[in-house]
């Protein structure tokens, strides 16, 4: 009995301490640890390019988009890199030929726009 109870005050403590600790981040500090959740978790992404206001590519199944660090300053670099397929006919479906792909888009270059796929 009395290991049951030690057993129940240790997990509440413990999500004392979780939510002391959350409500202690700067809300930037809340957002990378949400991001860092759902990047460990996965997520059903979609990434749309445009060329003005047609859409020129699209990537779906994709995991995670991440932003490139540099190797010896290890600062953030001007772009995100992530696999995804390429949808070939922008149909929002895998189809047969539709292959998994490395892609890098460049914070310079055109428009895109990166979502959770809502189906």
């Amino acid at each position: 009995m009395f290991a049951i109870k030690s057993v129940a005050i240790g997990a509440i403590l413990t999500g004392a301490s979780t939510v002391f600790l959350l409500t202690a981040c700067t809300q930037e500090q809340q957002n990378k640890i949400s991001r860092d959740i759902q990047n460990w978790t996965g997520t059903n992404g979609v990434l749309e390019v445009y060329a003005g206001d047609k859409l020129v590519r699209r990537f779906i199944k994709i995991d995670k988009l991440s932003t490139a660090m540099g190797t010896e300053d290890n600062k953030p670099r001007p772009y995100r890199f992530g696999y995804g397929v390429l949808d070939e006919n922008l149909n929002m479906v895998v189809d047969p030929g539709e292959k998994k792909v490395y892609f890098e888009i460049s914070d310079y270059a055109g428009n895109y726009v990166f979502f959770e796929n809502p189906r």
